[in-house]
């Protein structure tokens, strides 16, 4: 997930920031930026919210680093510590959007192969998936968006979640009944 960083030298990186060395905290940041800000934009649907909600994510890890328990992937506790925040984001606001459309920058820079009518078609796909998922529940949501657009296991959802692995699979079972539905 942190790229080519090993758990050991995320953890040591950890160990440091602990210890007051900024520049360790930092490389944390740097190795966590990106699914961070991914989780915190497909989760709340808006940019400058998502990158809002990734800054609070990192101010949390910092003032909660004394709690990390390393028998768990650091990556789980981040992303926890990132879905957590979102979901309270979204009950202040009424849970009224989440995005799960890809990265505004791919999206504006179609493929050279698709055509125009292509790229509509693709797009009001595109549109229907989300409207469905913005009907989800913020419970339902999460297993979903760290399943299909992270690509993390039943396992790290369950730790991220706080649930057991059964309990994540009849969300994800519910909430593709529901996508279903919508269409």
């Amino acid at each position: 997930m942190a790229g080519s960083v090993d758990a050991e030298q995320e953890y040591r990186w950890l160990m440091q920031a602990k210890g007051g060395d900024r520049a360790a905290f930092a490389r944390l940041v740097s190795a966590y930026q990106g699914p961070v800000y991914n989780l915190c934009y497909r989760m709340l649907g808006n940019p400058a919210e998502a990158e809002d909600a990734a800054q609070e994510t990192f101010l949390r890890v910092y003032t909660k680093m004394n709690t990390y328990q390393p028998d768990r992937k650091l990556s789980s506790w981040v992303l926890a510590i990132a879905s957590h925040h979102c979901i309270d984001r979204l009950r202040r606001r009424g849970a009224d959007v989440a995005s799960l459309d890809v990265e505004p920058v791919a999206e504006a820079v179609a493929a050279p192969s698709m055509g125009p009518e292509d790229a509509v078609l693709r797009r009001e796909a595109q549109d229907e998936v989300q409207r469905a998922v913005n009907q989800l529940d913020p419970a339902y949501r999460v297993p979903l968006i760290l399943r299909y657009w992270h690509g993390l296991s039943y396992a790290e959802i369950a730790e991220i979640m706080g649930l057991t692995i059964q309990a994540v699979k009849s969300r994800l079972h519910r909430a593709r009944l529901q996508m279903t539905a919508a269409f």
